[in-house]
């Protein structure tokens, strides 16, 4: 008996050379939004934070106001805009949460989460307070 082709189910697979593209657009991504950061005053105290609650690009400080900084790079500022799902923001402030526990130093800093859209040829757009957690 022949194998049958069977559609994959759920999302498509990606061929290795997109997958590492996708990865390299991110991390230049991520850098123009340090410097976009930096150049604005904060001072970058984290990046590409992981641990199993959920992944933070970037964590940063200006005065008491403490970023956690959701980077997204697409073809587009709207295409960059759609990708932040609301499952994502929630991995984000779970990590953000575990994040402050573990730095006792930061409680007096005022939490915030913003997302930077980066797009091809344009200087990344900073959204302040694009969201926030649901108590």
């Amino acid at each position: 008996m022949a194998p049958r082709n069977r559609p994959s189910r759920g999302k498509a697979t990606r061929s290795k050379e997109s997958r590492q593209a996708a990865w390299r657009r991110g991390q230049q991504g991520e850098f123009l939004a340090i410097l976009s950061l930096t150049l604005r005053g904060y001072s970058i105290l984290a990046r590409g934070l992981k641990n199993p609650l959920g992944e933070i690009d970037i964590v940063a400080r200006r005065g008491r106001m403490l970023a956690f900084v959701e980077v997204k790079a697409r073809e587009s500022f709207d295409h960059a805009a759609k990708a932040l799902l609301a499952r994502q923001r929630r991995r984000i402030a779970r990590a953000a949460e575990s994040f402050l526990a573990n730095r006792p130093e930061l409680s007096r800093c005022q939490p915030r989460f913003d997302v930077i859209l980066v797009a091809p040829w344009r200087w990344p757009r900073h959204i302040i307070d694009a969201w926030r957690v649901e108590s």
